[in-house]
């Protein structure tokens, strides 16, 4: 199957949007979340972000002297435009953070990423196409490109940095100023295709990644060389193909993780409203492609669950074993509520981080629970795709489990030992990452590199910890004097 035949069969997605009555970015939700927010501080991570910033952060500690290069960051920022606000978390316009660490100072830059979709509506003064939670029509689409919102992680990758999203093509952005380059396309048949927020890169520098279009039933792998050149391609057929944010990479295998939705249309649904939830009656499936024939080795069966997130596989012999995080049901609408000022639902939890163990000779998989309540697990870069034994996760210590994660964690997956810094009430934090310090030798000769939001201040810290001891609590915050947007996702690149 090529380009032409996989970007028709998820035409009819888009068609949807096009129908006569389309509902529209919601005014009643926005005053709704603005008396809440009113009460709630912590509700500001969901909160609206107008024009770009720039500042300096005031540092408190001391800055480790060999840690010097950019942490890049991007996530949504624009949810309301026109009176009316969006549904959905993962609908905002994307907004690229730069956060420079030289010299024990600390610069930080965000700016917009100029998309097709936000300099559309900045001129219009509206939202003008759909989202993934909010179904918007006003005006026609044209390609996967035109509601490109590049707002879910900023990749540094052979000299230039890339503004990611799910359904549609990477956008260069400047490393230094974040201005907007353009689409970048692989190759020219390659053009607007599918690919997703999450590329592995292995630790020689090669790259892989994946696209998909719900409703299509295909699947397309990239394999990119670590001068940027793109090596090769396939399309698999997938059936019952649902929303697939991540995957992993061992050294011989990719793994996709296949949730149990069916993809029900119909006129008036946003792209999220038709998952419609089947894990009764189905299982998640562990799709796994052997990287050599870029072929599908084998599938699993496991507990139906929800899958975002995974930290790290690895061949074991005949096995291969991945950590990643798990929720139950249905978790693509848990942050609705939330979006509309709400508290979430009750008795909601988190998801659970385990270790999954697929062996390929029986057929069979295990599963170990590592860390409950929990997301957004990440490992080292240069163990990718190998044996590894830390995992870097946030995690909440509220009872209730709720959405507010507020603990830094790190997890010796053999033994299961935690070392972690909750940070209190009035905090909410961001992914860390792993980076290794200078001639560092093992995963936990690093730091622990994030950023946290101080709600009850209205400031964003970036917050640098010592990976051989979390608990101690951090080497450095660095306080910007203001509130940026909160980020999914980034990377850091040493200097």
């Amino acid at each position: 199957m090529d380009r032409r035949a996989f970007l028709h069969s998820t035409s009819a997605l888009a068609a949807l949007s096009l129908v006569p009555r389309a509902a529209m970015g919601d005014a009643l939700a926005l005053r709704r979340f603005h008396a809440a927010l009113e009460g709630d501080p912590a509700l500001a991570v969901f909160a609206n972000t107008t024009g770009d910033q720039s500042g300096s952060a005031q540092v408190h500690g001391k800055l480790p002297g060999d840690l010097r290069g950019v942490f890049y960051r991007n996530g949504p920022g624009r949810f309301e435009l026109g009176g009316e606000r969006y549904h959905h978390w993962f609908d905002g316009d994307g907004f690229a953070q730069r956060w420079e660490i030289a010299d024990g100072q600390v610069k930080h830059r965000g700016k917009f990423v100029l998309t097709q979709k936000f300099v559309d509506e900045t001129a219009a003064g509206q939202f003008l196409y759909p989202t993934f939670g909010t179904h918007i029509a006003r005006r026609g689409i044209k390609g996967n490109d035109t509601v490109n919102a590049a707002n879910t992680n900023l990749l540094p990758f052979n000299g230039r940095v890339y503004a990611l999203w799910e359904g549609g093509s990477a956008t260069e952005l400047d490393p230094v100023t974040l201005a907007t380059v353009g689409i970048k396309t692989w190759s020219p048949d390659m053009k607007s295709m599918p690919f997703s927020a999450h590329p592995k890169v292995e630790p020689g520098g090669a790259m892989w990644n994946f696209g998909t279009m719900p409703g299509s039933d295909k699947l397309v792998i990239y394999r990119i060389s670590a001068r940027g050149v793109l090596e090769d391609t396939r399309i698999l057929s997938v059936p019952q193909l649902a929303m697939v944010h991540d995957f992993v990479i061992s050294a011989r295998h990719l793994i996709f993780l296949i949730p149990p939705y069916d993809m029900v249309r119909g006129a008036g649904k946003s792209f999220a409203d038709m998952h419609q939830w089947a894990g009764a009656a189905r299982p998640l499936r562990a799709v796994v492609v052997d990287k050599a024939t870029l072929a599908i080795r084998k599938t699993f069966e496991l507990p139906p669950h929800m899958v975002f997130h995974f930290g790290n596989a690895w061949d074991d012999g005949d096995c291969t074993r991945l950590d990643l995080v798990l929720h139950q049901g249905d978790a693509l609408r848990d942050v609705s509520r939330m979006m509309r000022g709400e508290q979430p639902a009750p008795g909601q939890q988190q998801g659970f981080a385990a270790q999954l163990t697929l062996d390929h000779r029986s057929g069979t998989a295990r599963m170990v629970h590592l860390l409950a309540n929990c997301e957004f697990p990440r490992v080292m870069p240069q163990v990718v795709g190998t044996r590894h034994r830390k995992l870097a996760l946030l995690s909440s210590s509220r009872p209730d489990g709720a959405r507010r994660l507020d603990t830094v964690n790190l997890i010796d997956t053999s033994t299961g030992r935690r070392d972690s810094h909750r940070f209190g009430p009035g905090w909410q934090v961001e992914e860390h990452v792993l980076v290794a310090r200078r001639h560092g030798r093992g995963e936990t000769d690093a730091y622990l590199v994030g950023v946290a939001q101080d709600t009850r201040r209205g400031h964003t810290v970036l917050t640098v910890f010592d990976a051989r001891r979390v608990s101690d609590g951090p080497l450095a915050l660095a306080r910007l004097p203001y509130r940026a947007p909160h980020c999914f996702h980034g990377n850091f690149l040493p200097a």
